[in-house]
């Protein structure tokens, strides 16, 4: 168990946490939630001892392990993959190393001799003879092969790297796991894999993620952070979702019946506080007026965008026509002979490991790549808009973003362009901060607000919920539910492409599979697995 005890943070004047308790006990899977700056992964900081809070202190049960899913990709570059993955068990890390350097010793003695002995018995009582197969299957569960086990982690990339770093915090089945976005630059049967680990595993997770399906697959419980306070709720994130929501309207309902409970007595006073036969009565109404406002109904500090994209025109019969395309990064060849036709109304998920094709596919589609082989065309009534994964070179002028934004728009009314700010969460001041300084959630709402500026009729979004908070991922996941045109798009998000899109594409290393169906439906599909299957066997799966 492990528990944190009036802890209270300050960043300058801003105060983070204060007096913070909460308890995290064994056999439940804790997703803490909350606006962006909120502090979710400093709260996770603070439990691994990472960061020192101003006044506190997390207690863990005495000889409980705690392992935690470190960020930093060069940390253990030195290291094989097979040793960094046990490092997450660091006692038995340490009993290995120190067995391992008496056994290589030239001089090797007596003393050596039963040194050597009480490690091995150690060694051994924490499972040190089944550290390599644990290692494999871990690693075979996210996507790594056993061949890699021996490799340095400087020769992986950043995306392997990750996993192994994952196969760390996972290794031993350690009492209390901390997991700060796990499910990034993971495929999706590598996440399927670690929800059903989480699933299954009997001690106390603690979890960060903006993927709302594996919260509500992993979760027993969401803890919420909100205005320096941590909120406990049992239940996964939709159940949270749903309740808050019912009582937010509640509170809001309140309100307005207690705001016109006060304008109504207001109304009373102004009228018979002047008449001497009702003075008294006026006054312990003034009293109950005075009472009401005090106790106010404090709000949420959650703020939800609101995002609506309203084509400008209908998509005509032709929408697009892609034959034969041909993508190559250098020597390599990253999507073949690719071919499809798209219609009115479809939004297609692209899915499948390889990244780095389908981002140079919506870059050809989109203009941005003219060397290729094969034909794109796209239909006469079509006006496409892009939004890329790396937004990087929009943003390195220092316009104001009301000046920024306004570069994309006919419409000279600056209320007019400040309206589609105010969706965004851009108001007053914030609306004259320079673009090059915003952070990576403030510049995809920009871009997305570029987006609803442009009344296109064909979307193309390369990973659009990068850097979103949960609220803007359910804003943005409402709008294009409810968008009339065209979309393409490409997203890590299980709920988000399920409730979106109406075709998949998975671009496998033997080709393409294309079925027009919802995303759960394409992964239930017997016959789709057994196809996957074949894709998939005897390739070597790169990840690009």
């Amino acid at each position: 168990m492990i528990s944190a005890l009036n802890i209270s943070l300050s960043f300058g004047e801003q105060n983070l946490f204060k007096g913070v308790n909460i308890k995290f006990t064994p056999g439940n899977c804790y997703g803490v939630i909350g606006a962006n700056g909120a502090g979710k992964s400093t709260f996770l900081n603070i439990l691994s001892g990472d960061i020192q809070a101003d006044s506190g202190e997390v207690v863990i049960t005495p000889g409980e392990r705690l392992a935690v899913l470190r960020q930093d990709q060069f940390q253990f570059d030195q290291y094989s993959v097979l040793h960094t993955v046990i490092m997450g068990h660091k006692k038995l890390y340490d009993v290995m190393v120190e067995r391992d350097r008496i056994y290589a010793r030239a001089d090797f003695s007596d003393q050596d001799g039963m040194r050597a002995a009480e490690l091995e018995n150690e060694f051994a009582e924490m499972g040190g003879w089944e550290a390599e197969a644990e290692t494999g299957r871990l690693l075979s569960g996210l996507g790594i092969s056993d061949d890699f086990l021996t490799r340095k982690m400087s020769e992986l990339d950043g995306t392997q790297k990750v996993r192994v770093l994952l196969a760390q915090a996972l290794f031993g089945e350690p009492d209390i796991l901390l997991l700060d976005e796990p499910t990034n630059n993971l495929d999706l049967e590598s996440v399927t894999w670690l929800e059903d680990f989480l699933f299954q595993f009997k001690n106390t997770v603690i979890v960060v993620s903006h993927d709302r399906h594996f919260l509500n697959k992993v979760c027993t419980h969401i803890a919420d952070i909100d205005f320096g306070k941590i909120s406990l709720f049992a239940g996964n994130y939709n159940f949270w979702y749903h309740s808050s929501q019912l009582v937010a309207k509640q509170m809001r309902d309140q309100k307005k019946r207690r705001e016109d409970k006060i304008a109504e007595l207001q109304e009373f006073i102004q009228r018979f506080s002047s008449n001497a036969a009702r003075s008294k009565q006026a006054t312990s109404r003034q009293k109950l007026v005075e009472k009401l406002s005090i106790d106010d109904i404090k709000p949420s500090s959650r703020k939800s965008p609101y995002i609506g994209f309203s084509p400008e025109r209908e998509c005509g019969k032709k929408v697009l026509e892609v034959k034969g395309l041909t993508l190559s990064a250098g020597d390599e060849t990253m999507l073949k002979n690719f071919t499809m036709s798209v219609e009115p109304g479809e939004k297609i998920a692209f899915v499948g490991p390889f990244h780095q094709a389908k981002t140079m596919l919506y870059q050809a589609l989109a203009g941005e790549i003219r060397a290729f082989e094969g034909s794109i065309e796209w239909g006469i009534t079509i006006r496409m808009d892009y939004l890329p994964k790396d937004n990087s070179a929009w943003f390195e002028s220092t316009l104001s973003i009301i000046d920024w934004l306004r570069q994309y728009t006919a419409v000279e009314e600056e209320s007019y362009v400040r309206g589609f700010l105010g969706r965004m969460l851009f108001s007053g001041d914030e609306s004259l901060k320079p673009v090059n300084v915003l952070s990576g959630g403030e510049k995809v709402r920009c871009m997305l607000a570029k987006l609803m500026l442009s009344c296109a009729n064909a979307l193309i979004l390369d990973e659009p919920t990068n850097h979103l908070d949960l609220e803007a991922i359910t804003a943005l996941n409402d709008g294009l539910i409810e968008f009339k045109g065209v979309l393409l798009f490409t997203s890590h998000d299980h709920q988000f492409v399920d409730s979106i899109a109406n075709r998949i594409i998975e671009f496998t290393p033997a080709g393409s599979i294309d079925r027009r169906m919802r995303f759960d439906d394409y992964l239930a599909n017997e016959d789709i697995r057994e196809l996957r299957d074949r894709h998939y066997h005897g390739h070597h799966l790169l990840e690009i």
